[in-house]
């Protein structure tokens, strides 16, 4: 009975610690699917749902594109974007709106970074298989996703995967939702680099330290926020 009583206690605590946790404020960064502060490499191929900014480095950054401009100046359209290129080097209100969206960005990742865990180093970071229920996942090893993994939850539930290295997706695996789980909901805050292998899934807003790279075939339903570089491969990237 003690036993059952002592599993009971840890089940209660930790879906009230679940239940508490919060979504990140991403600010004027929603407004983008992928800011950049150092460059966007695209291969001819992509197709991404949502603008796209660099920010402070200037529009020669994004790569790929075929960008046109617009005759208004205030940004740039491509065939691959259904959407709109914006880069500080153009016409005003641009970059002070790509300065503010930069700074909100990092300020998300910050949050992020410093939440309270509710479940450190699951796994040792090989998190391939499992099925994660909302709350703060910390980390100090990278995560790796060897196979498919589900978040699970309503569509008010928060999920927070943090992690001090990497986060790796293998070939050809799936991130799912289930029980009304929402991508918005799911926050990827990586102090190194987030690593998408080719034909994979990927679902949430991915804040990182550093470089993000989606490999050919790859896809997210979410958006991407790096403090340097993305690398897109024949990628299929859309807002949520």
């Amino acid at each position: 009975m003690m036993n059952l009583n002592l599993f009971l206690l840890s089940v209660t605590a930790m879906v009230s610690a679940a239940g508490g946790t919060s979504t990140v404020d991403l600010g004027s960064a929603s407004d983008f699917v992928i800011l950049a502060k150092s460059g966007i490499t695209n291969v001819v191929g992509s197709a991404i749902t949502g603008d796209i900014g660099v920010s402070p480095i200037a529009a020669g950054a994004m790569t790929g594109f075929g960008l046109v401009m617009d005759s208004s100046n205030e940004f740039s359209t491509s065939s691959e974007v259904i959407g709109k290129a914006k880069a500080p080097d153009y016409t005003t209100p641009t970059g002070p709106e790509l300065t503010a969206a930069v700074n909100n960005m990092e300020t998300a990742y910050n949050d992020a970074a410093a939440r309270a865990t509710d479940v450190s180093n699951l796994k040792e970071g090989a998190i391939g298989g499992e099925t994660l229920g909302p709350g703060v996942y910390t980390f100090d090893t990278d995560v790796t996703i060897s196979g498919d993994i589900t978040f699970n939850g309503t569509s008010e539930d928060v999920f927070i995967i943090q992690t001090s290295k990497s986060i790796i997706q293998a070939t050809s695996t799936q991130v799912l939702l289930t029980g009304g789980a929402l991508a918005q909901n799911i926050f990827w805050s990586v102090a190194q680099q987030v690593i998408v292998g080719a034909d994979s899934h990927l679902e949430g807003i991915i804040l990182a330290n550093t470089a993000v790279r989606f490999s050919t075939g790859s896809s997210l339903k979410g958006r991407i926020f790096s403090q340097t570089a993305v690398t897109l491969q024949k990628a299929v990237i859309t807002q949520p």
